[in-house]
């Protein structure tokens, strides 16, 4: 049995600083990044167990003063602390931030080695184009000219929409919002950015249960878990640091950790418990367990009873879940679930933890709402311990979501409404009419004009069909023409084979990114390819929301390198070419034409995201707990005296009201067991007060010291006025209430923050006292239903789960049952399904161009079964071909292993470079190419996407493999 040895909290080694040797010769920072041979990443392993970074030896001398600079991690979103040594504007050294109450002086192998990001010899360098077949160097005055003349020449013939704006989880939390509001200056919703393509089925189905669609928890309340069931994740390798939370639980309380994988992970080499479930099937797989709660009584009646609507619905549909079925669905036995349900009945609080082999499914909506059923099932919501902990992948994913940049909703998930764009317009300070002008229109089915400004655009997952869809099935007056990769990888997405053929059919293609991407060589094109030098995240400064909902400031660590320039001086490069950066910039204070300053970006996203509480973080209380990590807890992230006594680390949203109201932040989304301001919350109102005659509110509960002790409808000025609380609003805000909609005005759209401070001073939740909704009416799937994959090799389930009749929606026709009607399955035997590994990140193109993880991971692979391997005649490292039965195909390494089981087979995505078979090394420009290049498993991935949120579906296709 496991025994707390140790408090959890790494020590600092006794050693001395990281730039000891110092010599008496200069060098300048190019010479410098020459002769340079930096030792930090060639440990970079270490730092996956947990170690740390050792002192790096400079070759070439240093002189002057060291300046350390504290930063954030670029990878994923646990939001490690970097510390940064620099010498005369040459970044010489890194260490972990040791009082980061995330990583604790802790990193994993990519956070050891991003020195090597920023200082990259394989960098994009400066502009360039294509030209006849070959990169041509050009200046930056060109390229703005160049592609914003066939931008408005593409606009003026086919509409804004024929322009697609992909933005960035890569974006710090300023550089998105801007983005968005470009896009809207622009005039399309055509815009969209990852979190499509990794969270957007958990943002769908988390707030449509309960409110908001975040991890509720964080990775340091995990410490107070007394069981942890994970599934569909691999945080040991995707999320390294959080292991170290997860472990801390399971070593100081004893608690189980239960991993439920097809795959057998290094994650699930900690498990107590390891379930291996067939790919696609986690509805039923939950179900299974559910069937054991009810069965035995062990759910919370009292939880349920006055915090949770459609329960009794739930349980009708999980009685056809008994054992036997879900074994014949699963392939879990049902006396492994009947375990598992008791471990959690027996040890709560629980956690229940998920990322994308849970979310990239066609029914991923119903699977997140599943997983979220279960923890109210036990009671395990709104408390410390427990919560839905849901990692996100990219150190910004969570941010860049939060501010908007997505096809359907505007910063703050305000939505397209008139109502939403009014908000906006406020904030910004513009004239409506002008803004609706920039939008195109369409004639609706119903022959009436519509605006495409209240339309949802075209999600990333589809934008290869906005180029190849015949334009008479889009809901928009033309096919794209100009497609925009800023800081996103294509080869994360699938369709490989066709996406390929949408870049050569487009006009213009331009990649905005430190590195050139995949999308530089996967096409075929001779001319009407940019590539443009985006700086690093080390390289400008502003916020980054980590993955448990909290904001940390990072400072510019060294100047742009080569000609790469910031992303927020980029779009100010665009706008002014495009004739309205003054009313881009309007209320944005600038140093200069071409450059907003950060702050005063985050000041006006703080006067609009009242939604969600981002309007109390100024930039000021940020960078106050940056200096101040060392006065935080470790658990429960809340300052213990200094300057930020009582707030929570990183004011984690929402963080209510004005930055002078000093709301501490919201560690625990709807724990009720502290005052609202203290941090306590109880389920959000935004689903009505009643549904078929009964009631959607709370019954007899509320949060600590509520003067309204009973569920209650989200605020507006006439509930106010109704309580006889309007009188606390002092004569300002009322003023700015009048300016609105007068006693219509609620809590998300007064930008005096009025509505939310007086509801706080009487301890309610701006949002109201609701119910959770364990049934979901808006949805395809009212009640989350098991369907098979569309490209499924259980053809006897097809007809008891089948997948959706096809449909239209995001503006494209969308296939469902047109394609599961096919059988593949005798052509195409095996499951293929993919997944991270922990040396890379995303597409790869960074870390893929970083020597020191590029020498621990070289090849690109496929794992396959012993049994499939021996009955394919195939060996251990030798070479494969890989098709999907779209045609897609890819040639990789046989890894001959048991982690998979018989019948599926498992591919990372973070390789790019080679195309089905063909190395595409020459086709990059000189010196950007990465040191490692692969096949993209996307090659071989095919078509099909969620029901709700058009999520591509990575984790349960088909495919056939056999000796190259």
């Amino acid at each position: 049995m496991l025994r707390k040895k140790t408090n959890g909290v790494a020590r600092r080694p006794q050693r001395t600083s990281l730039l000891q040797d110092i010599t008496d010769k200069s060098v300048d920072r190019r010479a410098f990044l020459r002769g340079s041979g930096l030792a930090i990443g060639g440990l970079a392993a270490l730092g996956a167990t947990g170690g740390t970074v050792t002192r790096a030896n400079a070759q070439a001398a240093i002189t002057g003063a060291v300046e350390t600079v504290k930063s954030v991690c670029t990878h994923c979103s646990v939001g490690c602390t970097v510390i940064a040594e620099v010498s005369n504007g040459v970044w010489v050294g890194q260490e972990p931030g040791w009082d980061s109450p995330f990583n604790l002086g802790a990193h994993c192998a990519k956070g050891a080695s991003v020195r090597e990001h920023a200082h990259g010899e394989r960098r994009l360098k400066y502009p360039m184009k294509k030209e006849n077949g070959e990169w041509v160097r050009i200046s930056w005055e060109q390229a703005i000219d160049e592609i914003g003349d066939g931008m408005m020449k593409i606009r003026e013939e086919s509409g804004p929409d024929s322009v697609y704006w992909l933005g960035s989880a890569k974006h710090n939390n300023e550089q998105a919002y801007l983005f968005r509001k470009f896009a809207a200056y622009w005039g399309t919703n055509n815009v969209d950015h990852q979190a499509r393509i990794c969270h957007s089925t958990t943002v769908a189905g988390v707030a449509n249960t309960w409110g908001y669609g975040a991890m509720t928890n964080s990775y340091n309340d995990i410490h107070n878990s007394k069981a942890i069931f994970i599934i569909g994740g691999n945080p040991a390798e995707a999320h390294p640091v959080s292991l170290l939370h997860v472990l801390r639980a399971k070593e100081q309380n004893n608690a189980p950790l239960i991993v439920c994988d097809p795959r057998f992970t290094r994650t699930a080499a900690h498990a107590d418990e390891y379930v291996r479930f067939r790919p696609g099937t986690d509805v039923a797989l939950v179900w299974g367990i559910l069937y054991h709660i009810f069965e035995n009584g062990w759910e919370d009646k009292e939880f349920i009873r006055t915090r949770v609507w459609g329960m009794d619905q739930i349980r009708e549909e999980v009685r056809k879940w008994n054992p036997e079925e879900v074994e014949r669905v699963t392939g879990v036995p049902g006396s492994q679930l009947r375990r598992v349900a008791r471990t959690m009945a027996n040890n709560r609080p629980g956690t229940v933890i998920w990322c994308m082999g849970g979310t990239q499914h066609t029914n991923g909506n119903n699977n997140t709402r599943a997983y979220c059923i279960l923890q109210l099932a036990l009671g395990n919501m709104g408390t410390s311990g427990g919560g839905t902990n849901i990692f996100r992948g990219h150190d910004n994913v969570q941010g860049a979501t939060d501010l908007g940049v997505l096809s359907h909703t505007l910063p703050g998930y305000y939505g397209l409404s008139a109502g939403a764009w009014a908000h906006w317009a406020r904030v910004w300070g513009e004239e409506p009419e002008w803004l609706a002008g920039q939008f195109d229109k369409i004639t609706g089915a119903d022959g009436k004009e519509k605006s495409l400004q209240n339309l949802t655009g075209i999600p990333v997952s589809r934008w290869i069909d906005g180029v190849l869809e015949d334009k008479e099935n889009m809901d928009q007056p033309n096919n794209v023409r100009a497609m925009v990769l800023w800081g996103h990888a294509p080869n994360s997405q699938t369709r490989g084979k066709e996406m390929k053929t949408a870049m050569e059919k487009l006009d213009m293609l331009v990649v905005i990114d430190p590195y050139p991407t995949v999308s530089a060589v996967m096409q075929d094109r001779t001319d009407g390819v940019y590539l443009l030098p985006a700086c690093t995240q080390f390289e400008t400064r502003g916020s980054v929301t980590a993955s448990n909902r909290s904001l940390q400031w990072r400072d510019k660590v060294v100047d742009p390198l080569f000609e790469s320039l910031p992303d927020e001086v980029i779009m100010a490069k665009f706008a002014n070419k495009f004739g309205w950066a003054d009313r881009l910039f309007r209320n944005i204070e600038m140093e200069d034409a071409e450059t907003p300053v950060v702050e005063s970006i985050t000041r006006e996203f703080n006067k609009g995201l009242w939604t969600i509480g981002y309007t109390g973080q100024s930039p000021e209380r940020i960078k106050s707990h940056m200096a101040n990590q060392h006065t935080f807890d470790r658990t429960t992230l809340q300052a213990v005296g200094g300057p930020n006594d009582g707030e929570y680390y990183g004011l984690p949203w929402p963080c209510w009201g004005t930055a002078e109201m000093g709301h501490p932040g919201t560690p625990n989304l709807y724990d009720m067991s502290k005052p609202v301001s203290q941090g306590g919350l109880t389920f959000r109102a935004r689903f009505g007060v009643e549904r078929d005659g009964q009631n959607l509110l709370a019954e007899g509960v509320y949060s600590a010291n509520s003067e309204i002790q009973d569920g209650y409808p989200e605020f507006t000025m006439q509930m106010l006025m109704d309580l006889g609380w309007d009188g606390d609003l002092t004569d300002e805000e009322r003023a700015a209430i009048d300016a609105v909609a007068g006693p219509k005005t609620n809590w998300k759209t007064d930008l005096s923050g009025g509505i939310q401070r007086v509801a706080i001073k009487h301890e309610c939740a701006p949002f109201g006292n609701a119910k959770a909704r364990a049934v979901v009416w808006t949805f395809p799937d009212p009640i989350p239903l098991h369907r098979e994959p569309l490209y499924t090799n259980r053809r006897d389930l097809v007809e008891d789960y089948p997948t959706y009749e096809d449909r239209k929606f995001y503006r494209l026709p969308t296939m469902y049952a047109s394609i599961q009607k096919q059988d593949f399955s005798k052509d195409y035997p095996i499951i293929l399904t993919s997944g991270r590994l922990v040396e890379y990140e995303g597409g790869g193109d960074e870390t893929r161009s970083n020597p020191w993880l590029a020498e621990l991971q070289q090849d690109m692979f496929v794992e396959i079964n012993p049994r499939d391997a021996n009955n394919l005649g195939v060996r251990d490292g030798a070479q494969v071909w890989v098709e999907g039965p779209e045609g897609g195909k890819v040639k990789v390494m046989a890894m001959v292993t048991e982690r998979v089981g018989e019948g599926v087979a498992f591919m990372p995505f973070h390789f790019g470079g080679h195309f089905e078979g063909e190395d595409l090394r020459s086709k990059y420009p000189p010196g950007a190419d990465p040191y490692v290049l692969g096949e993209a498993t996307n090659t071989a991935q095919t078509y099909g996407y969620d029901s709700v949120t058009q999520m591509q579906e990575t984790k349960a296709t088909l495919c056939k493999i056999w000796a190259a």
